[in-house]
């Protein structure tokens, strides 16, 4: 069977049916019905072989398609082969001949992901030699081994922080009432939540949240069979499973006196825990480790340092081929704001750089992307360029604690993009995509290219019946799936991908989310904190506008406004130094006000309010356009999409409109705070005549 020649995405998807308890998001039926109508040919063994072919039974039997034996004609072969070229376990190959397609890895786990890859083009993947996208056809591989999502999910309710830290969109799919969620619909939508992160490029989830309280630190014994079974639902989609895990876990759990990591019956204890783990779920990944971290204890508890605590951990996994992820999430929590030396942007430096090549091989440095908390801008850690013998690992943030908390449109894969593809060492040197897949520069002591390690972000999903609260969120979850694969796809790519599977190949729609999306992490940032002096939100929730709100507070988010101007000096000559811990160009380019980007000027600089910025504005002008500017957009953006009533489903529709109501009135609120703040303290007032509350 040939398939009709028409998109067969088109009418079909353009109105998916939607789940009655939650949405498919990008793998709605109509997703997979090129593919349906095809003859398919799947050849191989294994459980994750298993997987594709039933992922290919229910298209065909949904499209009218059919899965054939091997001596019957096939317009798609997927298949498991000895000769697949060498792309590596997870990659596979693609090519076209006679009329079939044929998709080939040495692993169950890359014809899944060559699976996906079909899916992805649909209608065209099938089109006749010379009119298919030539990037259909060839040899695929992620650039990162390592593709991760960390949940900040509490088994028990935390009384501040809810089911999920930092959550927006629900409770957890992983745990009630103090136990893992056991049912056949629960463990039935964990396994469709695999699938979907599975069609992203996905491969390791940690289930429980960094800040681990003394009922999930017993995920490790009592609450075993549990993980058990939440790894079983990920395990089909080639996804494997890890915990995040208390440093005192020894003492808390196990009863001991101490939880040095040089005690003798500390590290027993450790190797006896995860000897249990393994007998429980044999391809349990590792774990995840926030130690001496806003509370959290760890090894500075009995004068250790983090390699003696991440190794003692690396070694009670290593025998099973597990790796520990440390968190370089490091700083002192209870600072002076009258001191102006310390400077929360140098602790994971000055903590962890000199550590480097003292951490073992199964341990994974995991680095925030930038030096402070997530921000919608500033600067790449340099931690990531200051380690080349110990495995590094970039973490971004899926869900928007800084960026909206998905009641804002934020499309985060421009950030990501950005921070992927910068470079430390100028135009001509390894990306920090490259660094972080072990492509960095050859060093001394360090081998060629340093040592591969990928990409964690924090998730952003909850049993909100459309995953992320916002629907249009979704994308986020997306984009970042698959820019750890392939970093060097355009973000505008990964969000037409995810447009056109999700909603279908409606030209109108596609057109309207790209306008909506595109650019709506720098609409986000227009209204917010400016010029990448960070924060300005309300204390806790981080949920809208508090100029001041941290100013005065230990936390070490200063902006130090005061009548003559703004910003940090984070200089080598008159300020902190964290200019200093960059490689050149960018600690010279950093250093100087005449080289640092505009977008990061306040967070380098302390300047005066009228210091002219390379558009000519003002500082304080800059602010009152952007801010004006930005909440302007919100407004064009709710018309943009009350347009689309009728072409997508209407509960989506419902959602995000409201969504961008509640964005606008917060917009407008950025806006009127910010504005006013500045001139109340500057005394400048706005050329353009707007008007200031």
């Amino acid at each position: 069977m040939t398939g009709d020649a028409a998109d067969a995405r088109g009418p079909i998807a353009a109105s998916p049916t939607w789940s009655p308890t939650w949405s498919p998001a990008w793998l709605p039926d109509g997703a997979l019905a090129a593919l349906g109508r095809r003859r398919v040919r799947v050849a191989g063994s294994g459980p994750l072989v298993g997987t594709v072919r039933a992922e290919v039974a229910a298209a065909t039997a949904r499209w009218g398609g059919a899965v054939v034996d091997d001596e019957a004609p096939a317009d798609l072969i997927l298949a498991v082969a000895a000769d697949a070229r060498p792309v590596g376990p997870e990659g596979f190959t693609v090519e076209r001949s006679a009329g079939s397609l044929t998709v080939r890895a040495a692993t169950g786990y890359g014809l899944l992901q060559g699976l996906w890859h079909v899916v992805r083009y649909g209608e065209a993947a099938f089109a006749a030699d010379g009119g298919a996208p030539a990037r259909v056809v060839g040899a695929f591989a992620p650039a990162e081994p390592i593709r991760m999502l960390d949940h900040w999910d509490n088994m028990v309710v935390h009384p501040v922080m809810g089911q999920v830290e930092r959550g927006y969109a629900g409770g957890s799919l992983f745990f009630s009432d103090g136990r893992v969620r056991d049912g056949a619909a629960d463990l039935g939508r964990v396994r469709a939540y695999a699938r979907l992160l599975s069609a992203t490029g996905v491969n390791a989830v940690a289930v429980n949240n960094v800040n681990v309280g003394p009922t999930e630190a017993r995920l490790l014994t009592e609450h075993l069979p549990g993980v058990a079974r939440l790894a079983e639902a990920f395990r089909a989609y080639g996804i494997r499973l890890y915990l995040s895990v208390s440093f005192a876990a020894p003492m808390t759990v196990g009863g001991l006196p101490t939880a040095d990591p040089l005690d003798p019956a500390v590290q027993r204890w450790w190797s006896a825990a995860t000897a249990a783990v393994y007998a429980a779920v044999p391809d349990f990944g590792g774990y995840v480790v926030k130690a001496d971290s806003e509370g959290q204890p760890g090894p500075f508890a009995n004068g250790r340092d983090h390699a003696d605590g991440a190794n003692l951990l690396a070694r009670a996994l290593a025998p099973h081929g597990g790796t520990v992820f440390w968190r370089a999430f490091v700083y002192d929590h209870r600072q002076d704001w009258r001191d102006r030396s310390t400077d929360r942007a140098r602790a994971a430096h000055d903590h962890f750089a000199p550590l480097d090549g003292r951490f073992d091989e199964n341990v994974v440095l995991q680095v925030k992307f930038g030096p402070m908390d997530f921000q919608t801008r500033e600067p790449v850690s340099p931690v990531i360029a200051a380690m080349p013998r110990t495995r590094v690992a970039v973490e971004l943030q899926v869900t928007q604690e800084y960026t909206g908390q998905q009641k804002h449109v934020c499309y985060l894969g421009t950030q990501w993009s950005e921070v992927l593809g910068f470079r430390f060492w100028g135009a001509d040197g390894p990306s920090v995509a490259d660094v972080v897949g072990g492509r960095g520069p050859a060093r001394a002591g360090a081998g060629a290219g340093g040592r591969a390690a990928g990409v964690v972000g924090v998730s952003n999903v909850g049993t909100d019946e459309h995953w992320t609260g916002h629907p249009l969120a979704q994308a986020n979850l997306y984009a970042f799936g698959r820019l750890a694969w392939d970093p060097g796809l355009a973000p505008e790519a990964a969000l037409d991908e995810w447009a056109r599977l999700t909603f279908g190949d409606d030209d109108a729609v596609v057109a309207a989310l790209h306008r909506l999306m595109d650019d709506s992490g720098r609409v986000y940032e227009s209204y917010t904190a400016p010029l990448g002096v960070g924060f300005m939100v309300t204390p806790g929730s981080h949920d809208g506008p508090s100029v001041d709100g941290y100013e005065y507070s230990q936390w070490g988010t200063y902006h130090f406004a005061d009548r003559d101007g703004i910003g940090v000096d984070r200089t080598l000559a008159t300020g902190t130094g964290y200019a200093g811990q960059y490689p050149s160009p960018w600690r010279e380019t950093y250093e100087s006000l005449e080289t640092c980007p505009d977008e990061l000027l306040l967070f380098f600089h302390h300047v005066p309010w009228e210091h002219r910025l390379r558009s000519g504005a003002t500082v304080a002008q800059h602010v009152y356009d952007s801010r004006w500017d930005g909440h302007a957009r919100t407004v064009e953006m709710i018309a943009e999409w009350a347009a689309l009533r009728g072409r997508v489903p209407d509960d989506v529709h419902d959602r995000v409109a409201a969504r961008l109501v509640e964005q606008e009135r917060s917009a407008r609120e950025w806006r009127d705070q910010v504005r006013t703040y500045v001139y109340r303290k500057s005394g400048v007032p706005d050329s353009r005549g707007n008007p200031i509350c």
